[in-house]
């Protein structure tokens, strides 16, 4: 550190005094700071969370490798199976819902780690952050012909304030973040490859130059993603914009990360100019000169093989053999030997840093889920391909529509995935049930995989405090917070505020209120310590508002709840509450969640499951604002206590509705049927305060094991509504039942049926 003069000292001082910011200077004089170049931001810091939370499983997904149990097949090279070829020991790929942060601190701080490190270590990562600045987790969904936008819940509009609030500072802030507790989290020669374009690139180079060092820079690779035809109408005043850009990363500089070198196919006029000729079996072949013997190593001869590569060089016993074989051609009396080389013996041409040859995935492929920033299969699986081995793990912290994990799961790697969007971890769901389903029709191994939350949130972060506060400022920003935040929800519940509870915060018509947090879901945590208060002071009736819950959630804890005398009724928060106007006019709707209504058929020992009404009560805009905004010749979808309305205007004025949703079953999905619930419990691991050491616990709840699905895809939209019967064990057992509706939200009911014996 340089020593201060006198000067610079009380200059010191008197800025402290002032409580004003040191400048920029003082931090090279104050610090031993060595970078030449850096890349700073508003709101900068190298603080990084190492927050863990526990995992919980809710749901296990698992194809089952044989219908009935006497056609299993063995798989045990791969893991151990059940009786219909089902996993049951080993690594489960996962599939992870909730803040990537949050994931990614307890991925690297939580016993996730061990399992982690004893799979090899997560070798590759690929990313493709949102980093266009309008992707704000709007999803456009498809209602027979017509196609709706759903908007973003709050607790993805708040991501996506977080993420662009402050425009490229924030987002910058959320990925630096990230990027470090990766980098922490992959194995000493992992390597990691982040997807962006033009918008932030220059920014995310110089970032993963500080987060990994200059050195670990291996390569910038392009893809260039269409052609100019498509995008003519930008030559008016610019280049037109055709590629995107990855930057490939080791972990650090002395890291060796695999890489396999892919190779394209030889194009039609390098063919035809190297390998012009075709042998009688239809081979084609090419012919190269073979020098004059030369001297090699130890006074050996040596044979060049031009044309090939100069490390191809053979002895004259290897020259012998391939005279011998036919592959030596002497054309003439003293003219040069020749070797024939086939084409179909060669690699192909070695794929560079530029890759042209991979086109997005149109609108008719196959793979195509009509997800907004969905890649195409053959980028990831180049990436994938030449980045890992089979058998080794890799991850995906963006994961979107699931393509690095679909990618993963056919070349026979491990993998975890993780999104915020709730729709996003559904699509990635489907998906990945329709490559275990494809894999097991040839007969290919394949890995079961859990879909997880992230539980037990501290109270600092149901409401966004800055954790960079002091304590004392911390603490009076959480009230500042909270106290507003339940003032505005109660004031557009109508409830009034109440005191002297631990869970409550207002009540209305006989019942309390409890409000969740404002940037978490719900979760089994926040509804287990109302039950405990409500049982402490006998309330039998209560209201729980929240703007999102917990996967898995119902309805196991309301049975819970009603098995202790208390009626719990679930509501959602609607986003009308930010409206001061509604709320002032009393017309927010607090709507119900969901529910389901089944039929369970028993046929001597088995069971089959029919799906019989499902409710839903969301809105969003409404009929009414809808007719009073149109114009003459538009229209618009809109959402209004469970029905899916087009309202139209023609030119002359004239409004028309058409209802979309004709059928309660309109509303689906996707539903599953897992025929044994409660067979499986749900173990978290959480660190004991004392003795710091990981110790296992159950929740008290159980994970679904789906047995059985029915979904609708880009391609077949039809719904199955009963399942498959299914062999049982006789006697009483419990049926769980999961729909989830065209948003992505999950609800799940549970039916009791008693199966006789098999006959």
């Amino acid at each position: 550190m340089a020593r201060l003069t006198e000067q610079e000292q009380q200059d010191i001082i008197r800025f402290i005094e002032a409580d004003k910011p040191l400048p920029e200077k003082y931090r090279f004089l104050l610090f031993d700071d060595k970078r030449e170049v850096e890349l700073v931001w508003n709101g900068k810091t190298n603080e990084v969370c190492n927050i863990v939370l526990p995992f919980q499983t809710i749901e296990q997904v698992d194809e089952p490798r044989a219908e009935k149990p006497e056609d299993t097949a063995a798989q045990q090279d791969l893991f151990s199976t059940d009786s219909r070829g089902r996993q049951l020991r080993g690594w489960n790929n996962k599939l992870i819902w909730g803040d990537n942060k949050l994931i990614l601190s307890s991925l690297k701080n939580g016993p996730l780690r061990e399992e982690i490190e004893r799979q090899g270590g997560l070798k590759l990562i690929y990313i493709d952050p949102p980093f266009d600045m309008g992707a704000d987790f709007s999803m456009d969904i498809e209602i027979g012909d017509d196609t709706f936008t759903k908007k973003p819940n709050i607790l993805e509009e708040i991501a996506y304030r977080d993420t662009w609030g402050r425009g490229s500072d924030s987002f910058i802030s959320m990925i630096y973040e990230r990027l470090v507790l990766m980098r922490d989290l992959m194995h000493e020669h992992g390597s990691i490859y982040l997807h962006c374009d033009w918008r932030l690139a220059g920014y995310m180079r110089l970032a993963m130059d500080e987060i990994f060092g200059k050195q670990s820079f291996v390569n910038e690779i392009i893809w260039k993603r269409t052609t100019t035809k498509n995008d003519y109408m930008q030559g008016a005043f610019n280049w037109p914009r055709i590629h995107e850009t990855m930057f490939y990363y080791r972990k650090n500089p002395q890291s060796r990360p695999t890489f396999n070198q892919p190779f394209a196919e030889y194009d039609t006029e390098y063919m035809k100019s190297k390998y012009p000729h075709v042998d009688q079996n239809g081979r084609r072949f090419g012919l190269w000169d073979v020098t004059a013997p030369g001297s090699g190593t130890r006074g050996h001869p040596r044979y060049d093989l031009l044309g090939v590569t100069r490390f191809w060089r053979y002895s004259k016993e290897k020259m012998d053999i391939l005279v011998a074989e036919g592959r030596i051609v002497q054309p003439s009396s003293g003219a040069v030997p020749r070797y024939k080389r086939y084409l179909d013996e060669m690699p192909g041409i070695a794929v560079g840093d530029v890759f042209s040859d991979i086109s997005p995935a149109n609108s008719q492929a196959d793979e195509r889920v009509d997800y907004p920033t969905q890649k195409p299969e053959a980028l990831l699986e180049r990436i994938v391909a030449a980045g890992s081995n089979e058998g080794d793990l890799i991850a995906d912290f963006f994961c979107g529509s699931g393509t690095t994990a679909a990618v993963a799961e056919k070349l026979n790697r491990k993998w975890i995935a993780s999104d915020l969007g709730k729709f996003a971890v559904h699509t990635t769901r489907k998906r990945m049930i329709g490559v275990q389903r494809g894999l097991k029709a040839d007969g290919k191994n394949y890995r079961a995989f859990e879909i997880l939350n992230l539980g037990k949130y501290e109270r600092q972060h149901y409401v966004g405090v800055n954790p960079n506060l002091r304590e004392e400022q911390r603490q009076k920003q959480l009230e500042e917070k909270e106290a507003a935040f339940l003032d505005l929800i109660l004031r557009a519940y109508r409830a009034e505020r109440t005191d002297g509870f631990a869970s409550f915060h207002g009540k209305r018509a006989g019942r309390l209120v409890a409000v969740g947090p404002v940037n978490m879901p719900v979760s089994r945590l926040f509804v287990e310590e109302i039950i405990l208060e409500c049982r402490k002071k006998h309330i039998t009736k209560v209201d729980i508002l929240g703007f999102e819950f917990e996967m898995g959630l119902f309805p196991n804890v309301l049975d819970e709840a009603r098995g202790k005398g208390i009626d719990i009724a679930p509501k959602y928060i609607p986003a009308d509450v930010f409206d001061k106007r509604a709320v002032e006019k009393n017309q927010v709707v607090f709507h119900d969640v969901s529910f389901i209504e089944v039929r369970p058929h028993v046929k001597g020992g088995s069971v089959a499951v029919e799906l019989t009404d499902f409710s839903v009560f969301y809105s969003q805009d409404s009929i009414a604002n809808a007719e009073a905004t149109l114009k003459d010749k538009g229209s618009r979808i809109v959402v209004e206590k469970g029905q899916i309305v087009k309202v139209s205007k023609d030119k002359d004025g004239i409004v028309t509705r058409e209802t979309l949703t004709q059928n309660w079953a309109d509303w689906i999905d996707y539903w599953s049927v897992d025929f044994d619930f409660e067979n499986k419990r749900e173990i978290i691991r959480t660190q004991n305060p004392d003795t710091r050491d990981w110790e296992e616990a159950w929740t008290g709840d159980y994970i679904f094991e789906n047995e059985w699905q029915s979904f609708r895809t880009k391609k077949d939209r039809k719904l199955e509504l009963t399942s498959v019967f299914h062999e049982c064990p006789a006697g009483r057992r419990k049926i769980a039942v999961k729909v989830v509706d065209i948003f992505g939200n999950d609800t799940m009911t549970i039916a009791e049926v008693t199966v006789g014996a098999k006959k």
